[in-house]
């Protein structure tokens, strides 16, 4: 890429994907990254972005915050609302969507009797924030709903509906769903439309963590599946720079958003709002980096170029498929999801180690893994343990190959016998 400057780029031919797009992100030529899905990586054209927008701020931050900015941010909420099939004035930018789902969850009315339902595989800092309402008066009660893998779609939706009939609400009281579209860990597609019917049939308040959809689902249209709330990261998959995510928030529900996290300078006390003012409440919340948020449109235009998400997604999603098959024969273990009905840009595929009984195990086993992954073999891909078993997520994406599964799957083999070796596990 050079230093060619990346509108002029995108007046040119696009390389294919795969190997010869690894020049166009600032990935150490010697680390094989399989784990996209954790924190994104962002373009060379999207930092060059980024880093000129941060120019033109600190050129003159008054001129930039009071007059520049608002026109931006409405731009790039204009072109999210459309990629995701909303309207704009739905859709604001928050931090990431762990500060999305809070905005959300503490902005209900919470009474005694409520109830919260959340999954076991929950991300854990969204589990932790309903902890954390239940922990406080008037202590809404979370419950929260097994789900092992492998499994599929139809039993996960019959058990969730089943769940929800054995704990009705009290009378006048409410019951909120955190329902994830893609689970971070195992990465995996669940069923999210549907789970979100049988929440409204149940009378239930569906909030979606779909912290992985946006750039990694194709065809949203949150119009049609008609969440109560929703949010997803635009930095993990969409191509943007760390961090910034999407909330998008239906018209119908916007009075029960009292207050942007934190409060903002739009704040209206609910009993003088005469109109929704969800937009205005998250346009300003301090003075904070916006260039992430604001260079979104930019990310879009990279993607444009690459072919567009179709294109994006069917490599990503080909390439995942095989990846986790050639993961596996290497390995000698298995795809969690041999049908590929969980299956989007993320496989996940059984570890060679043994199964762990506590939680100091895992600790050490963990830290055992992340250090010989990172510092000794200069590669990673996400590691779990669950339902009895060690797992690991590979993230494919566009600068991703086979060769990189391949590669990863023989380090795998060497760090799991150091490990069973070093660690005295069998």
């Amino acid at each position: 890429m050079g230093d060619l400057d990346y509108k002029t780029l995108y007046t040119q031919k696009p390389p294919p994907l795969g190997e010869e797009l690894k020049a166009y992100y600032k990935l150490d030529p010697q680390y094989i990254n399989l784990n996209n899905g954790s924190y994104g990586t962002t373009p060379k054209p999207v930092l060059k972005a980024v880093h000129d927008l941060t120019d033109q701020i600190e050129a003159n931050p008054d001129l930039f915050h009071r007059i520049s900015y608002p026109p931006m941010l409405n731009d790039v909420r204009a072109r999210i609302a459309k990629l995701i099939g909303a309207k704009t004035d739905e859709v604001v930018l928050v931090t990431n969507a762990s500060m999305g789902l809070n905005v959300v969850l503490r902005n209900f009315n919470w009474e005694e009797g409520d109830a919260i339902f959340t999954f076991t595989t929950t991300y854990n800092a969204i589990s932790f924030a309903a902890k954390s309402i239940g922990d406080v008066p008037p202590h809404p009660t979370v419950h929260t709903i097994q789900l092992n893998f492998p499994t599929t779609h139809g039993e996960i939706v019959s058990s969730f509906k089943k769940f929800l009939h054995e704990h009705p609400a009290a009378p006048n009281n409410k019951r909120v769903a955190i329902i994830d579209s893609i689970i971070s860990l195992p990465g995996v597609l669940l069923p999210w439309q549907d789970m979100v019917k049988i929440a409204k049939e149940e009378g239930v308040w569906s909030v979606v963590d779909a912290a992985h959809s946006i750039g990694q689902e194709v065809g949203i249209n949150l119009t049609e599946s008609a969440p109560d709330f929703w949010v997803s990261n635009n930095h993990k998959w969409l191509s943007a720079k760390r961090s910034t995510a999407v909330l998008y928030v239906p018209e119908r529900n916007q009075h029960m958003i009292t207050t942007s996290i934190p409060t903002g300078h739009a704040y209206i006390s609910p009993k003088d709002r005469e109109e929704s003012n969800f937009a205005p409440q998250h346009e300003w919340t301090g003075t904070i980096d916006w260039t992430s948020h604001l260079t979104i449109a930019d990310a879009l235009d990279y993607r444009a170029w690459l072919g567009g998400e179709e294109k994006i997604n069917a490599y990503c999603h080909n390439l995942a498929l095989k990846g986790g098959k050639v993961l596996a024969e290497i390995l000698k273990t298995q795809v969690m999801d041999p049908d590929g009905e969980f299956t989007l840009n993320m496989v996940n595929v059984e570890l060679p180690l043994p199964p762990i009984t506590t939680i100091e195990e895992f600790t050490k086993i963990d830290i055992v893994l992340k250090q010989k992954l990172l510092i000794k073999y200069k590669a990673y891909s996400a590691h779990f343990f669950h339902n009895g078993k060690w797992w690991t997520r590979c993230s494919a994406q566009v600068f991703n190959t086979l060769e990189d599964f391949d590669k990863i799957g023989h380090i795998w083999v060497k760090v799991c016998e150091e490990v069973k070796n070093e660690l005295h596990v069998k």
